[in-house]
């Protein structure tokens, strides 16, 4: 009676008593109604090109899920899905959070008792010379087998909180792979993006540098008629020969670029460089988002996913501390077994061979040389280290979108005077060819004005991609809307040989 008053007194304990260690609080949202110089009012300024159309910041706007589809563009669309579906981060990432969960799953179990069933038979010989028959019986064979079934529950009270604890912490990190999860939905997304935009801005760099040189190869041509002539001379050749040289020399970086543009956007989609996507890209393609959504810090720290991840780190570690002080205090434990014991196989359950047993332990450690105490100031010091990793996230996160907004507002004003830069370098070309053809200016002003012009288109073609990849940059710095996804994108493995 004994023990299972103090098995009941230790139950009702343990279902009664607080978790010990600091119950997690969500850190205040930051009271900063903007992100300084860099908030904006209104819209950008606006251009007389392709993607120079001016762009209205709205406060609150929502993002949708699928914030690439802004851009309107079927192929960009797909490529996205595609890389959702095959990048092995992706999977790496799902796997995380499954294992997590199931870790979850086999932590939360420690509030039931364990039953644990055993059945063994053994045969023995009993030493009748010297030992008296375990029997009891008069036997003079000394051979007797022995039954035993049992059933043995045991049972550890969450006295102090350690359990709950440990449960709390396991769902925590949960979460914390779930929002690592959103982080590589939305990073893979982006990186899609930029790399269309860079392969759009590289193939308009490399179609205006192909149109240059035809233009510099019919001046070659028509200077060398005009020394032919007698109206240049061999140092007007050569000096047109080497701007057409100089222009040539520059396409061959391109096109390494645009090839290993190439091969990271098949990266991207978790396939081998030979199997690059037929899809291409180019600028004139892409439709610049006219309204884009500005988010209160308040609620930025809500819609990035690498925030709440942090967030749930230091929920992590704030449970630790917990299990840490339970671990110090002292451990109750309660054990039970039932059984029965027979000589013979048919008479296990017989009536007067059954047994059993209940009793509850408590144990504190006496001495450890602080080992104890150890881990839990560095417990202490892991929430601290979160805390401090909470804090640094949340201004990263807050200078990815002041860096955005700055980076908006000045490729708007970028795209504005390289556009009439372009124009007027064209004029200015066109003027001096006219010129040169009357005779009234030297082949070298012609040729001045040609390295003007070149300089801007390359200079134009460069703009207008900033801003498409700014404008990512900037969905990407709110999070990307993963919080109206209503389905999870499924992700397509490599198939094994023999499968």
């Amino acid at each position: 009676m004994t023990a299972s008053r103090l098995a009941a007194g230790v139950l009702f304990a343990s279902l009664t008593a607080c978790a010990v260690g600091p119950n997690f609080q969500r850190p205040l949202a930051p009271a900063a109604a903007g992100y300084g110089s860099a908030t904006v009012q209104g819209q950008t300024s606006s251009a007389e090109v392709h993607g120079g159309d001016a762009q209205r910041f709205v406060t609150g706007l929502d993002i949708p899920s699928q914030w690439w589809t802004l851009f309107q563009s079927p192929k960009l669309n797909h490529l996205v899905e595609q890389a959702l579906k095959g990048n092995p981060n992706v999977g790496a990432a799902q796997a995380a959070l499954r294992q997590a969960h199931e870790l979850y799953s086999a932590q939360w179990t420690s509030y039931f008792p364990t039953i644990q069933g055993n059945f063994s038979g053994t045969r023995s010989k009993n030493a009748i010379g010297t030992i008296a028959n375990p029997t009891n019986l008069p036997q003079a064979n000394p051979y007797y087998n022995l039954y035993t079934a049992q059933l043995s529950v045991s049972y550890l009270p969450d006295v102090f909180g350690a359990t709950r604890r440990q449960v709390e912490l396991s769902r925590a990190q949960v979460e914390s792979n779930r929002f690592q999860l959103e982080a590589t939905y939305l990073t893979l997304s982006s990186n899609v993006v930029v790399a269309a935009v860079q392969e759009a801005s590289l193939r308009g760099q490399i179609a205006a540098t192909e149109r240059l040189l035809e233009l510099q190869h019919q001046l070659t041509d028509k200077v060398q008629r005009q020394r032919a002539l007698g109206t240049a001379n061999d140092l007007d050749v050569l000096a047109q020969q080497s701007l057409e040289a100089q222009t040539a020399q520059t396409l061959p970086p391109l096109q390494k670029q645009l090839g290993q543009t190439r091969d990271a956007m098949t990266a991207l989609l978790g396939r081998l460089p030979s199997d690059e996507p037929p899809e291409t890209f180019r600028l004139d393609e892409l439709t610049l988002p006219s309204e884009l959504p500005v988010s209160l810090p308040s609620k930025l720290i809500e819609q990035r996913p690498d925030v709440r991840q942090a967030e749930e780190n230091m929920h992590v570690a704030s449970a630790a501390v917990g299990v840490s002080i339970a671990n110090l205090l002292p451990q109750f434990s309660i054990n039970a077994d039932v059984g029965s014991n027979a000589l013979a196989l048919k008479n296990l359950f017989s009536p007067y061979t059954g047994f059993w047993d209940v009793g509850a332990s408590l144990t504190e450690t006496l001495f450890d040389a602080g080992a104890l105490l150890h881990k839990k100031r560095a417990a202490d010091a892991a929430l601290d280290q979160a805390a401090d990793q909470y804090r640094a996230a949340v201004i990263l996160a807050c200078q990815n979108v002041a860096d955005s907004l700055r980076a908006l507002q000045a490729d708007a004003d970028a795209l504005k005077a390289s556009a009439e830069a372009d124009r007027a370098a064209k004029a200015s070309f066109d003027l001096a060819q006219r010129q040169r053809t009357l005779g009234t200016i030297s082949l070298v002003a012609v040729l001045n004005a040609e390295q003007t012009y070149s300089q801007a288109e390359l200079s134009l073609v460069q703009a207008q991609a900033n801003r498409y990849a700014d404008t990512a940059g900037l969905f990407q710095s709110l999070g990307g809307g993963w919080w109206n996804r209503t389905q999870e994108p499924h992700y397509e493995q490599f198939s094994s040989p023999g499968k």
